[in-house]
């Protein structure tokens, strides 16, 4: 009033004035304020999230291949990842709204304080039901998640099946669509009615806890009405200890959220460290000493008894071979011979159940994991086509050595892929793939080419080719072979292959069947033999020849 009626005087609005500035700075400050908090709040969860994502990373790095032949680790790793970003966030947010609504609540509770020590104890216990329905429900909430982990992997399978490139064609062809569709929706519908069951009775709960605080408070103020009624206390006192008490009731109900999602959040987090505590079970012994490079005498399985995981049947059974130094060796055999668990043992991917894996008379578990591995190079059967260019495609094969193009480009020559990156677009710098935008996708052939240059790139001292051949036409397979040869010189390689058209190049031959070396000599050995590889050379020249005839 003063400062209206001053028309205009600066001595009377210069106080105003300033209040006002003030008010602008405190309000300034206040949005200035909530931005950082924002951004604070956004870069914790970013860096707990790049944080935890490392954390789960390394430990999937160091966990050994017998983890991927078990479901429950598939489990573990899923409810890692799905809660493990989110969760540590809402932990701190739980603890730092915990400390501010507790600082709270106690000065409510000073307020009721002087009016009757029993009315703080009287808010304490209308909250506890409410307490123990917080509790109750987040440990079924987690025995849910739980029990349905499997199924929430199924949901994303069946999700993939439906939108991955690497199966749209089949599902097309096959119209396997609809199928996994309905299967998808059905198990999203199973684990939706579970969870709303789960809300329905936890509400119904929380509506009787609701009710008993209710109770408590009408108890407490009719009290305090009666007490008014008898002049010791006043209408101020009344709304003042209804407010109170009132707000003390909303505060705790909040308090013990905070509990709750504390107590939901520690127990998913377990999960997590469920996950980076589990153990792998090839390691690395004291001591370990470097590998052989050349070897001198070669590798030798001594009785190896060798079975995978949750599996009954025996891959290996007292199996014993000797690879000789600087020779080709092909390994040949039907599917389920125990091939490619061969290479598997031999980069210690498993250890066997008994026996053991020799490299120059020392066994595998001596020597360092590292050096091991990088002493062997490997084209799998099932070789990853990065999404890279196709210069990283070869070089991810040994990134320590920081390959220069010339040493690529020879690896490239050597695997028969130089014709391949000689028609992309942009030559080496050719994105290879179509997930990501201007990729060139290849044939599986090509992919297969790719990734023996990627195998040849290392300048290891073992090579192991399992199926080398196995996308590729006769007359490439003739040319490449040839090659070969020349780049195994002075290496230890081993061919895991079907064709005898392949393993008749090598200096060895080793028939597998039911996970034991049943014939072995040279390709003319074998044939003069006239056993199982016999049969079944002349097998499969039959069928080139009607092919060719053809």
């Amino acid at each position: 009033m003063a400062v209206i009626e001053s028309s205009g005087d600066w001595e009377t609005l210069r106080p105003a004035l300033l209040l006002a500035l003030l008010m602008g700075v405190i309000l300034l400050v206040q949005e200035l304020l909530n931005g950082v908090s924002g951004w604070v709040r956004t870069a914790q969860g970013e860096l707990v999230q790049d944080h935890v994502s490392a954390l789960i990373h390394r430990q999937s790095m160091a966990l050994d291949m017998a983890f991927y032949d078990s479901s429950e680790y598939y489990d573990h790793l899923h409810r890692a990842r799905r809660e493990a970003s989110t969760r540590p966030l809402t932990l701190l947010e739980n603890l730092g709204g915990l400390l501010q609504n507790g600082i709270t609540l106690a000065a409510m509770m000073v307020v009721l304080l002087p009016y009757g020590w029993w009315l703080p104890l009287a808010l304490l216990l209308s909250t506890l039901p409410a307490l123990w329905i917080v509790i109750q429900y987040g440990v079924q909430e987690h025995e849910w998640r739980l029990r349905t982990t499997e199924d929430e992997r199924r949901i994303w399978y069946y999700d993939f099946l439906i939108t991955a490139r690497q199966v749209a064609a089949e599902l097309r062809l096959f119209d396997t669509g609809p199928h996994f569709q309905a299967r998808y929706q059905a198990l999203r519908k199973k684990l939706r009615q579970e969870r709303l069951d789960l809300l329905r009775r936890q509400a119904v709960a929380r509506l009787l806890a609701g009710a008993g605080a209710l109770l408590v408070m009408g108890a407490s103020m009719a009290w305090m009405v009666w007490r008014a009624l008898q002049g010791a206390l006043t209408l101020g006192d009344l709304a003042l200890i209804y407010s109170a008490f009132n707000q003390g009731q909303k505060l705790m109900r909040t308090l013990l959220e905070n509990v709750g999602q504390i107590y939901r959040n520690m127990l998913f987090l377990g999960d997590l460290f469920e996950f980076l505590d589990l153990e792998p079970t090839v390691r690395e012994a004291a001591g370990a000493r470097p590998t052989p490079a050349p070897l001198q005498e070669g590798v030798r399985f001594r009785e190896v008894t060798f079975r995978y995981p949750e599996s009954e049947r025996m891959a290996l059974d007292s199996f014993n071979l000797t690879v000789p130094a600087g020779q080709i060796t092909a390994i040949v055999g039907p599917n389920g011979a125990g091939k490619t668990t061969l290479l598997k043992l031999l980069c210690r991917f498993y250890d066997p159940q008994a026996g053991r894996i020799e490299l120059d008379g020392t066994d595998l578990r001596q020597f360092s994991l590292p050096t091991l591995r990088r002493a062997i190079t490997v084209l799998f059967q099932n070789p990853v086509p990065y999404q890279d260019t196709a210069f990283h495609n070869v070089t991810f094969g040994d990134l320590s050595a920081e390959p220069d193009p010339g040493t690529v480009q020879a690896a490239a020559r050597a695997a028969g892929a130089d014709n391949i990156v000689d028609r992309l677009p942009d030559s080496w710098d050719t994105l290879l793939g179509k997930w990501f935008k201007g990729g060139t996708d290849l044939s599986v052939g090509e992919w297969q080419r790719m990734a023996l240059a990627r195998a040849f790139l290392r300048q290891a001292s073992i090579i192991i080719l399992d199926e080398p051949t196995s996308a590729m036409d006769p007359w490439a397979e003739t040319d490449w072979l040839a090659r070969f040869r020349t780049l195994a010189k002075e290496r230890t390689a081993i061919i895991i292959t079907h064709r005898f058209t392949t393993a008749m190049h090598a200096d060895v031959i080793h028939v597998m069947d039911e996970g034991r070396v049943v014939e072995s000599g040279s390709h003319e050995e074998l044939l003069a033999l006239d056993g199982r590889y016999a049969q079944s050379w002349h097998t499969q020249m039959e069928v080139r020849k009607t092919a060719d005839a053809q």
